[in-house]
Protein backbone atom coordinates (compact mmCIF):
# COMPACT_ATOMS: atom_id res chain seq x y z
CA UNK A 1 0.00 0.00 0.00
CA UNK A 2 1.08 3.55 -0.66
CA UNK A 3 -0.39 6.98 -0.35
CA UNK A 4 0.36 10.17 -2.16
CA UNK A 5 2.46 12.65 -0.20
CA UNK A 6 1.11 16.06 0.68
CA UNK A 7 3.49 17.68 -1.81
CA UNK A 8 3.15 17.70 -5.54
CA UNK A 9 2.19 21.34 -6.04
CA UNK A 10 3.55 23.60 -8.71
CA UNK A 11 3.37 20.93 -11.42
CA UNK A 12 5.56 18.48 -9.50
CA UNK A 13 4.21 15.00 -8.90
CA UNK A 14 4.31 14.15 -5.21
CA UNK A 15 5.96 11.02 -3.89
CA UNK A 16 3.90 8.02 -2.90
CA UNK A 17 4.63 7.20 0.71
CA UNK A 18 4.63 3.67 2.06
CA UNK A 19 1.84 2.52 4.32
CA UNK A 20 3.51 -0.23 6.29
CA UNK A 21 1.06 -2.37 8.26
CA UNK A 22 3.06 -4.96 10.11
CA UNK A 23 1.41 -8.26 11.09
CA UNK A 24 1.74 -9.80 14.53
CA UNK A 25 5.49 -10.23 14.88
CA UNK A 26 7.55 -13.03 16.38
CA UNK A 27 10.52 -12.24 18.58
CA UNK A 28 13.87 -12.69 16.87
CA UNK A 29 15.66 -15.72 18.28
CA UNK A 30 19.17 -14.33 17.90
CA UNK A 31 22.04 -16.24 16.44
CA UNK A 32 23.35 -13.49 14.20
CA UNK A 33 22.87 -12.69 10.54
CA UNK A 34 23.50 -15.19 7.80
CA UNK A 35 24.28 -14.60 4.11
CA UNK A 36 21.11 -15.08 2.06
CA UNK A 37 19.14 -15.43 5.28
CA UNK A 38 15.34 -15.15 5.26
CA UNK A 39 13.82 -13.00 8.02
CA UNK A 40 10.04 -12.84 7.86
CA UNK A 41 7.61 -11.27 10.33
CA UNK A 42 10.18 -10.70 13.06
CA UNK A 43 10.64 -8.11 15.78
CA UNK A 44 14.38 -7.58 16.01
CA UNK A 45 15.17 -5.35 18.96
CA UNK A 46 18.49 -4.02 20.35
CA UNK A 47 20.61 -6.57 18.49
CA UNK A 48 24.29 -5.92 17.81
CA UNK A 49 25.01 -6.98 14.23
CA UNK A 50 28.36 -5.19 14.05
CA UNK A 51 30.73 -6.80 11.55
CA UNK A 52 28.29 -9.56 10.60
CA UNK A 53 27.57 -10.75 7.04
CA UNK A 54 23.95 -10.71 5.93
CA UNK A 55 24.71 -10.29 2.24
CA UNK A 56 21.73 -11.23 0.07
CA UNK A 57 19.41 -11.53 3.07
CA UNK A 58 15.68 -10.78 2.83
CA UNK A 59 13.77 -8.89 5.52
CA UNK A 60 10.00 -9.01 4.99
CA UNK A 61 7.39 -7.54 7.37
CA UNK A 62 10.04 -6.89 10.02
CA UNK A 63 10.54 -4.28 12.72
CA UNK A 64 14.18 -3.51 13.53
CA UNK A 65 14.50 -1.30 16.58
CA UNK A 66 17.68 0.02 18.21
CA UNK A 67 19.98 -2.33 16.30
CA UNK A 68 23.70 -1.68 15.77
CA UNK A 69 24.91 -2.07 12.18
CA UNK A 70 28.56 -1.00 12.35
CA UNK A 71 30.42 -2.45 9.34
CA UNK A 72 27.52 -4.85 8.81
CA UNK A 73 27.52 -6.37 5.32
CA UNK A 74 24.05 -6.31 3.74
CA UNK A 75 25.15 -6.17 0.12
CA UNK A 76 22.30 -7.20 -2.22
CA UNK A 77 19.90 -7.40 0.71
CA UNK A 78 16.16 -6.89 0.25
CA UNK A 79 14.22 -4.96 2.87
CA UNK A 80 10.49 -5.06 2.14
CA UNK A 81 7.41 -3.76 4.02
CA UNK A 82 9.48 -3.09 7.13
CA UNK A 83 10.11 -0.38 9.74
CA UNK A 84 13.63 0.46 10.94
CA UNK A 85 13.65 2.61 14.07
CA UNK A 86 16.66 3.99 15.92
CA UNK A 87 19.17 1.96 13.94
CA UNK A 88 22.78 3.11 14.23
CA UNK A 89 26.10 2.28 12.69
CA UNK A 90 29.16 3.37 10.76
CA UNK A 91 30.16 1.83 7.44
CA UNK A 92 27.01 -0.23 6.92
CA UNK A 93 27.17 -1.87 3.47
CA UNK A 94 23.80 -1.82 1.71
CA UNK A 95 25.26 -1.53 -1.78
CA UNK A 96 23.01 -2.79 -4.58
CA UNK A 97 20.28 -3.57 -2.07
CA UNK A 98 16.55 -3.07 -2.53
CA UNK A 99 14.38 -1.12 -0.09
CA UNK A 100 10.68 -1.12 -0.94
CA UNK A 101 7.82 0.12 1.26
CA UNK A 102 10.17 0.92 4.13
CA UNK A 103 10.14 3.50 6.91
CA UNK A 104 13.48 4.52 8.47
CA UNK A 105 12.96 6.53 11.64
CA UNK A 106 15.56 8.36 13.76
CA UNK A 107 18.59 6.63 12.25
CA UNK A 108 22.05 7.68 13.43
CA UNK A 109 24.51 6.50 10.83
CA UNK A 110 27.71 7.41 9.03
CA UNK A 111 29.31 6.26 5.80
CA UNK A 112 26.32 4.18 4.73
CA UNK A 113 26.95 2.49 1.38
CA UNK A 114 23.82 2.49 -0.79
CA UNK A 115 25.53 2.83 -4.15
CA UNK A 116 23.67 1.04 -6.91
CA UNK A 117 20.71 0.45 -4.59
CA UNK A 118 17.02 0.71 -5.48
CA UNK A 119 14.75 2.64 -3.10
CA UNK A 120 11.04 2.69 -3.83
CA UNK A 121 8.35 4.08 -1.55
CA UNK A 122 10.76 4.84 1.28
CA UNK A 123 10.49 7.46 4.02
CA UNK A 124 13.56 8.57 5.97
CA UNK A 125 12.21 10.49 8.96
CA UNK A 126 14.31 12.20 11.62
CA UNK A 127 17.83 11.29 12.64
CA UNK A 128 21.16 12.11 11.04
CA UNK A 129 23.17 10.37 8.33
CA UNK A 130 26.73 11.47 7.56
CA UNK A 131 28.44 10.74 4.23
CA UNK A 132 25.56 8.82 2.67
CA UNK A 133 26.72 7.14 -0.55
CA UNK A 134 23.86 6.73 -3.04
CA UNK A 135 25.99 6.83 -6.18
CA UNK A 136 24.24 5.32 -9.20
CA UNK A 137 21.24 4.47 -7.02
CA UNK A 138 17.63 4.68 -8.19
CA UNK A 139 15.24 6.51 -5.89
CA UNK A 140 11.54 6.56 -6.74
CA UNK A 141 8.84 7.83 -4.39
CA UNK A 142 11.29 8.62 -1.59
CA UNK A 143 10.75 11.25 1.11
CA UNK A 144 13.47 12.66 3.37
CA UNK A 145 11.63 14.30 6.25
CA UNK A 146 13.02 16.12 9.27
CA UNK A 147 16.44 14.52 8.94
CA UNK A 148 20.00 15.83 8.57
CA UNK A 149 22.14 14.63 5.66
CA UNK A 150 25.79 15.69 5.84
CA UNK A 151 27.74 15.50 2.57
CA UNK A 152 25.48 12.99 0.82
CA UNK A 153 26.86 11.78 -2.51
CA UNK A 154 24.24 11.32 -5.25
CA UNK A 155 26.74 10.94 -8.12
CA UNK A 156 25.00 9.61 -11.26
CA UNK A 157 21.88 8.66 -9.28
CA UNK A 158 18.37 8.79 -10.72
CA UNK A 159 15.73 10.49 -8.57
CA UNK A 160 12.05 10.37 -9.49
CA UNK A 161 9.30 11.80 -7.30
CA UNK A 162 11.65 12.51 -4.39
CA UNK A 163 10.81 15.10 -1.73
CA UNK A 164 12.93 16.83 0.90
CA UNK A 165 10.70 18.06 3.73
CA UNK A 166 12.00 20.05 6.72
CA UNK A 167 15.40 18.41 6.34
CA UNK A 168 18.94 19.75 6.18
CA UNK A 169 21.25 18.97 3.27
CA UNK A 170 24.85 20.01 3.90
CA UNK A 171 27.49 19.76 1.18
CA UNK A 172 25.37 17.65 -1.16
CA UNK A 173 26.92 16.36 -4.40
CA UNK A 174 24.45 16.16 -7.30
CA UNK A 175 27.08 15.50 -9.99
CA UNK A 176 25.57 13.60 -12.91
CA UNK A 177 22.17 13.23 -11.23
CA UNK A 178 18.98 12.86 -13.26
CA UNK A 179 15.97 14.54 -11.62
CA UNK A 180 12.31 13.88 -12.43
CA UNK A 181 9.68 15.60 -10.27
CA UNK A 182 12.07 16.23 -7.39
CA UNK A 183 10.88 18.80 -4.83
CA UNK A 184 13.60 20.58 -2.88
CA UNK A 185 11.45 23.48 -1.73
CA UNK A 186 10.73 22.02 1.68
CA UNK A 187 14.38 21.63 2.65
CA UNK A 188 15.16 23.69 5.74
CA UNK A 189 18.76 24.09 4.50
CA UNK A 190 20.09 23.37 1.02
CA UNK A 191 23.84 23.50 0.47
CA UNK A 192 24.96 22.17 -2.90
CA UNK A 193 28.71 21.89 -3.39
CA UNK A 194 28.74 20.08 -6.74
CA UNK A 195 26.28 19.34 -9.51
CA UNK A 196 24.23 22.51 -9.30
CA UNK A 197 24.06 22.40 -13.11
CA UNK A 198 22.04 19.17 -12.84
CA UNK A 199 18.94 20.71 -11.23
CA UNK A 200 16.81 20.45 -14.36
CA UNK A 201 13.78 18.36 -13.37
CA UNK A 202 13.87 19.63 -9.78
CA UNK A 203 11.98 22.54 -8.24
CA UNK A 204 13.42 24.96 -5.69
CA UNK A 205 11.99 28.00 -3.93
CA UNK A 206 12.80 31.61 -4.71
CA UNK A 207 14.68 31.89 -1.42
CA UNK A 208 16.78 28.85 -2.27
CA UNK A 209 17.52 30.34 -5.69
CA UNK A 210 18.88 33.48 -4.06
CA UNK A 211 20.97 31.43 -1.64
CA UNK A 212 22.40 29.38 -4.50
CA UNK A 213 23.03 32.38 -6.76
CA UNK A 214 26.76 32.68 -5.93
CA UNK A 215 27.35 29.00 -6.72
CA UNK A 216 25.32 29.33 -9.92
CA UNK A 217 27.35 32.36 -10.96
CA UNK A 218 30.60 30.47 -10.50
CA UNK A 219 29.21 27.48 -12.41
CA UNK A 220 28.22 29.71 -15.32
CA UNK A 221 31.44 31.70 -15.28
CA UNK A 222 29.71 34.93 -14.32
CA UNK A 223 31.82 37.52 -12.51
CA UNK A 224 29.81 39.56 -10.03
CA UNK A 225 31.23 42.92 -8.93
CA UNK A 226 30.02 45.98 -7.10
Amino acid sequence: MARRAAGGTGGVKGARRPEVRLPALEAYGGGGLEPDGDYDGLEIRDEDFAGQDGGGARFMDCALTGCALDETRLHHARVLDSVLTGIRGVGTDLAESTLRDVEIVDARMGGVQLHGAVLERVVVRGGKIDYLNVRKARLRDVVFEGCVLVEPDFLDARLERVEFVDCVLKGVDFTGVTFTDVDLRGAAELEITRGIDRLSGAVISMGQLLDLAPVLAVQMGIRVEG
